[in-house]
């Protein structure tokens, strides 16, 4: 399934959706970024969504834009912060500063060299640390970014990437239930 079968797959409702998702994945509808960015930030978002046939469809929409390496770092920056979101996310919710003490013990090699611009892979991970809900994480990273320059507008993108991405995952799997 392509992107354009998954966009005409959404039910009447969720109209706003696809002219949403046309938005944000365009660089006039995602101030800041570029088509790369785009491609990869939409990617690691879809992965983390849990929607496979969407996951393919991002995929293939940027296959021809992205490096394997980019690819790659993408579907990293889903991963690991699968395992960051939980992890982070627990600390945070226990709330017993005693645990913030303690060594994670949890390896996050990819971080250091991920296979795309430190940056990008900065603004994937916070696109999914949204997704996933964690709001260590998402200050960790927005904090990152910052820190490296990025402007407020482009980190703004990255969140409405996620936003529309986890929107059409949630829409596109109600759709298929109910066929």
């Amino acid at each position: 399934m392509n992107l354009n079968d998954l966009k005409a797959g959404l039910p009447d409702y969720a109209k706003d959706l696809r002219l949403n998702l046309d938005s944000v994945l365009s660089e006039s509808g995602a101030p800041g970024l570029n088509a790369r960015q785009i491609g990869i930030i939409a990617m690691a978002s879809a992965i983390a969504s849990r929607h496979v046939p969407l996951s393919s469809a991002i995929s293939a929409h940027f296959a021809d834009m992205l490096t394997d390496a980019e690819a790659n770092a993408a579907r990293a920056a889903a991963a690991i912060m699968g395992m960051n979101n939980i992890y982070y996310r627990f600390n945070h919710l226990v709330g017993d500063e005693e645990y913030g003490k303690l060594r994670a013990s949890l390896r996050m090699n990819v971080m250091a060299n991920p296979g795309c611009e430190k940056v990008d892979f900065e603004l994937a991970s916070l696109a999914v640390s949204a997704i996933n809900g964690c709001g260590m994480c998402l200050e960790s990273h927005e904090k990152t970014l910052r820190k490296h320059e990025v402007p407020v507008l482009t980190i703004q993108s990255a969140a409405r990437i996620a936003a529309v991405i986890h929107a059409v995952a949630v829409a596109s799997e109600q759709a298929e239930a109910a066929a």
